[in-house]
């Protein structure tokens, strides 16, 4: 099962990378204005029409494989917990933030003066 979730973590890696350097590579809506007027090259990669098709799809691809394998790793991780019986994170927090036990008073019965 640890080699499935961690098949499964790499897959969601790449495609996170993949989604990133797609869109970057995508031209906004605005970024064919300015090549109108003489600011930017009007020609692209994939011609005129190819990029807005392959870019897109392309994108949709590594975002549906993305957020497949982030609810595959929810899978995996909740089922996880159930099968080790481990509490919440949150419950695992406050326990270990649970303040210890106080130092018993003095026998004595003087007061702890702070010296400096």
């Amino acid at each position: 099962m640890q080699a499935l979730m961690t098949v499964v973590l790499l897959l969601q890696v790449i495609s996170a990378l993949a989604m990133i350097g797609l869109v970057l590579v995508q031209h906004g809506k605005g970024a064919d204005m300015g090549a109108s007027f003489g600011s930017g090259a009007s020609g692209s990669l994939f011609g005129a029409t190819g990029s807005a098709n392959f870019l897109s799809r392309s994108t949709a691809v590594a975002a549906t494989v993305f957020f497949s394998s982030t609810l595959g790793l929810a899978y995996f991780g909740g089922h996880r917990a159930v099968a080790t019986e481990q509490s919440s994170v949150l419950d695992q927090a406050a326990s270990a933030a649970a303040p210890a036990s106080l130092p018993a008073a003095p026998a004595s019965g003087a007061a702890l003066i702070p010296t400096k």
